[in-house]
Order: C-alpha cells, then sequence, then structure tokens
C-alpha cells in the first residue's frame, strides 16, 4: 500500500508490503533507488520497486520503498545530504511502523552508497545491500555546476533558486564518502553486487568497498551493467542473501 512520510519538511511518497504468511514480527528492509539518468528521468525513478518489494516480501521480509526528494511524486529538491536524510526518516519509519526484528537497508548506485552512510549513522541497522554504489561522490564535488546542471535536466532539481548555498551543496558531494562509512560497520552484514561491465560506476568501487568493511560479501556480475535492478542474476544474490539473514535471525531467538 502507498504510505507518506515527510522528512526535511517535504512529504515523500513510498511503499509498504507485509509477507503473505508472518509470525508478527518479521524483519523490515528499506529499500533505495538510485539517481535518474538521462535514460529515466526524476518523475519516473521508483516505479519497478514496489514489484520488488512484493518479490522480497514473498521470502518473509516487511519491505518499505519510497521515492526520494525531488523524484516520483516526492517533494523536494536533490541534495546528497538530503538524500541521507531521506534515509534516516525511512528507517525511522519502519521502525515505528508496526514491531518488527530489526531494520536492513538496500539500495541501488547513489541510493545505495548513502545506506552505507545511514547505517554507518544508526548502529541499530542490522545490514547493508549495495548494488552499483559508487565508494565515493568525488566526480560529483570537482565538478558540481556540471552535476547541478544535469539534476536540472533529469527534473530532480526543479526550484530555479535551488540550491540557495552552493558551496554547501557541493560540501556534502565530498563530506560524504561511503567507502569509509562501509569501515564503521564494524561486524554488521554487507552484501557488494555490482556490473562487470557497469557503465557508470567501475567495478572496482565494488572491491574499495569490500575491502574497506574487511568482510563484505562481494559478487562481480559477469556481463552486467549499472542497473542491476533488472538483472535476474542480481536479484537472486540478493534474495538468496536476504534469505540468509532472516534465517541467521531466526537461529538467533530464543526458543
Amino acid at each position: 500500500m502507498e504510505i507518506e512520510f515527510i522528512s526535511g519538511g517535504h512529504r515523500l511518497v513510498g511503499y509498504h508490503t507485509d509477507p503473505p504468511v508472518s509470525d508478527g514480527d518479521p524483519p523490515t528492509l528499506v529499500l533505495c533507488h538510485g539517481y535518474p539518468s538521462g535514460m529515466v528521468r526524476a518523475d519516473a525513478l521508483g516505479r519497478s520497486y514496489p514489484a520488488l518489494a512484493d518479490r522480497i516480501a514473498n521470502e518473509g521480509w516487511r519491505v518499505i520503498t519510497f521515492t526520494f526528494r525531488g523524484c516520483g511524486k516526492s517533494e523536494g529538491n536533490f541534495s546528497l545530504g538530503g538524500w541521507l536524510d531521506d534515509i534516516l526518516t525511512a528507517i525511522e519509519t519502519a521502525r515505528t511502523l508496526a514491531p518488527n526484528r530489526g531494520v536492513w537497508l538496500a539500495g541501488a548506485g547513489t541510493g545505495g552508497g548513502l545506506c552505507l552512510a545511514a547505517a554507518a549513522r544508526r548502529p541499530e541497522v542490522r545490514g547493508v545491500a549495495v548494488m552499483g554504489s559508487p565508494a565515493d561522490f568525488g566526480d560529483w564535488g570537482s565538478h558540481p555546476k556540471r552535476l547541478l546542471r544535469h539534476a536540472r535536466e533529469v527534473g530532480v532539481i526543479t526550484d530555479p533558486n535551488f540550491p540557495p548555498n552552493l558551496d554547501a551543496w557541493t560540501r556534502q558531494l565530498k563530506d560524504i564518502r561511503p567507502v569509509d562509512d562501509a569501515a564503521r560497520l564494524g561486524g554488521r552484514a554487507l552484501l557488494v553486487l555490482h556490473g562487470s561491465e557497469d557503465e557508470s560506476v567501475p567495478s572496482f568501487d565494488a572491491r574499495f568497498i569490500g575491502d574497506s568493511h574487511g568482510h563484505a560479501e562481494l559478487h562481480i556480475v559477469p556481463g552486467a551493467a549499472h542497473d542491476l535492478r533488472h538483472d535476474p542474476r542480481a536479484v537472486a544474490i540478493l534474495l538468496g542473501w536476504l534469505d540468509r539473514q532472516r534465517h541467521d535471525l531466526a537461529a538467533d531467538r530464543p526458543a
């Protein structure tokens, strides 16, 4: 069903689904999309994620997915720090929506990198899965005006007066570093998925993130491109990882 929550004063629109059969307190996954491209504009982002959420729910998970500020039906304009705040708010929404046995995060591209940043800031997050995600946003930070122009072109920024402070907007691109946040996860589970033919983020970033974490489960999918959401091999790996997370949780439950 459709849900709404407020992040930074902006109304975000999302989707919530429960497993068809549950013991009442399933684990919860917050599922995040990536950054828009020339092929998929901001207003079209996230449309396929409810279907993926339903598929994950069939495996025994409660799932919340949503569109970041500036995307889909959600209000606001893109900033990296704003998107990070959106995930942090989604975590709180997941924790208070219904009884659950912990919150996990999964994200694609920029959304995945920000899932690492959010988990590093919220120790209650039990695990993270990232798909085609960058180790940092240094390229963006080095060319902020070019990114801003692209953001307007793809529709993730629609307010002509945004951002009010370009330097502050740019600083977030340099300060948020998923590769550093991966090291801060400690013993929490991390799945790193990447396509060997990713045209947007080199597979070296995945190895860099995995090495920083120390014991991540790393999969480079042969021949796969950036959009792993539509690669059945990548989805199967994600579902398998989530299934192990859920069964490990069940094994830890007192008899």
